[in-house]
């Protein structure tokens, strides 16, 4: 996990050690057994097998651990996994029908990331993604990360204020969404705060209160003044932008920016915390060691997640977990819904399921929880509080 201190970076690991983790004197006790490292910028192939330098002006703090941090761009992970278990199921979508492997997953990544730059996004350029669970939130998950493009992640509950706030905040220049889902009625959101939308040359926006958003897309039917998310992915598979997303990952650092996270908002306007390839590819990896994934069968390592995307849990947790260990991720449905993730469980042999507190507490509550079948569960993980002892019993 980073924390940005002006130009510093302190990376806190402590994994294996929750006595530190919400200590009141946590962060100086980990400063205190921690060494200081300056390291050098690295390409996205390349691996640090030298004692790191002080050369470049970034500096970390890193804690004791027997594994080393990993010098790579999340890009680089999905094209090592999908070379080296290109068959294995990557992704089922359980509320969509949706089914890849890890190399159609990467062959679809490809091409959405292509067909990002071809509408004109650039490496740095922010585009949020706005909407519930679905194949979709993936897939421009980690296509701007091939490409180089921050992907900011917004609370798919936003109303108008809200989500006028966080665009403005971070300055995005490109926003993805579904046009409705249940009640929330994304489109005619974006009006309130964007009427210029409807009548705009998709792709070229101009919008009063929103002057950085030129790029909408629209993921499930075409809208006035939306470019549609199919499109976008099949100009990618032209030769000439691929050619310029190859290009593009030339130039990628694991250590830019590549996701912006909101916090709550509880105690004032809401936060934008950047992570870095960094920041997720070596979070992910403490946390598929912590679950010791590395050690389980193809049949062991089936990820059922309900929770949601937007937040680190799903999008860390869950897809670059999933990328880092070569787990197959599964999305029981596009918000939480108990039930749903007990089906998911019991036909997908789900192996491993995440959520909060709540969360386990109302699958655990569902009246036919005795019918389904969970005898694949294995383990799984829980937060941002742990389980009470009852609970996890």
């Amino acid at each position: 996990m980073a924390v940005y201190l002006g130009m510093l970076r302190v990376v806190r690991l402590c994994a294996g050690r929750p006595e530190v983790l919400g200590a009141r004197g946590g962060l100086s006790r980990v400063w205190q057994e921690a060494r200081l490292w300056g390291v050098r910028p690295l390409s996205s192939g390349e691996v640090d097998h030298t004692a790191p330098l002080p050369i470049g002006g970034l500096s970390y703090i890193q804690g004791n651990t027997k594994l080393r941090l990993i010098n790579k761009t999340v890009g680089w992970c999905l094209d090592a996994t999908a070379q080296k278990i290109p068959d294995k199921e990557a992704l089922v979508v359980f509320h969509e029908n949706i089914r890849l492997t890890f190399a159609q997953l990467k062959e679809q990544v490809d091409k959405a990331a292509a067909g990002l730059l071809s509408i004109g996004l650039r490496k740095g350029d922010r585009l949020g993604m706005w909407g519930p669970n679905s194949y979709a939130w993936v897939l421009i998950q980690l296509a701007t990360a091939q490409a180089g493009i921050i992907l900011v992640s917004v609370n798919p509950a936003y109303q108008a204020p809200e989500l006028e706030y966080a665009l403005k905040k971070v300055g995005c220049k490109a926003l993805v969404f579904p046009k409705q889902f249940k009640t929330q009625q994304y489109y005619n959101i974006l009006k309130q705060i964007c009427p210029e939308v409807e009548k705009a040359k998709p792709g070229a926006l101009k919008s009063q209160r929103l002057p950085d958003l030129t790029i909408v897309i629209s993921v499930d039917t075409p809208l006035p003044g939306t470019l549609f998310l199919d499109d976008v992915v099949a100009a990618g598979n032209q030769e000439q932008h691929l050619a310029q997303l190859r290009h593009t990952q030339k130039f990628l650092s694991c250590h830019d920016p590549i996701n912006i996270q909101f916090t709550s908002g509880t105690t004032g306007s809401p936060k934008g915390a950047t992570l870095s390839h960094y920041n997720i590819v070596n979070n992910s990896n403490m946390i598929g060691e912590r679950l010791q994934l590395s050690q389980k069968t193809a049949e062991k390592s089936r990820m059922v997640l309900p929770t949601p995307l937007y937040h680190c849990l799903g999008s860390v947790g869950g897809t670059m977990v999933s990328l880092m260990h070569g787990v197959t991720l599964i999305l029981s449905s596009p918000v939480f819904d108990g039930k749903k993730a007990l089906e998911a469980i019991s036909r997908e042999r789900g192996s491993f399921l995440y959520g909060t507190p709540t969360m386990f507490v109302d699958i655990l509550n569902q009246p036919d929880f005795s019918s389904y079948d969970i005898s694949a569960i294995c383990g799984g993980g829980i937060g941002p509080r742990g389980a009470r002892p009852g609970l996890a019993q």
